[in-house]
């Protein structure tokens, strides 16, 4: 009996995978991401390489989009939310995971 008690309470304690991680396709009204370990794909549609690390993520914004020269600061919330912030004193936006690409 206390076996199967174990058992059980081992099971549950695992709990289901979940992803983790910042890397993925992000999405917010108008505008689309896409990181991968160290390198992204901005919202303009650079690819850049930028300060990783599992929860979040950071570059400098390239010539030609909004808010060029200044931090682009991600944090990951939990599993499909994400916050953005361009610079110390910009707003924060709210991102989503991109569903599947339709064409």
């Amino acid at each position: 009996m206390r076996w199967g008690l174990v058992a059980v309470l081992a099971g549950l304690a695992a709990g289901p995978a979940w992803a983790d991680s910042i890397d993925g396709a992000w999405c917010r009204t108008g505008a689309r991401v896409v990181i991968n370990g160290p390198s992204i794909l901005t919202p303009g549609g650079a690819p850049l390489r930028g300060n990783y690390d599992r929860h979040g993520f950071s570059y400098v914004v390239p010539a030609g989009e909004p808010g060029a020269g200044a931090t682009m600061e991600m944090r990951l919330l939990g599993e499909h939310e994400m916050q953005s912030r361009l610079g110390a004193g910009g707003a924060v936006e709210d991102w989503r995971r991109c569903g599947p690409e339709t064409s």
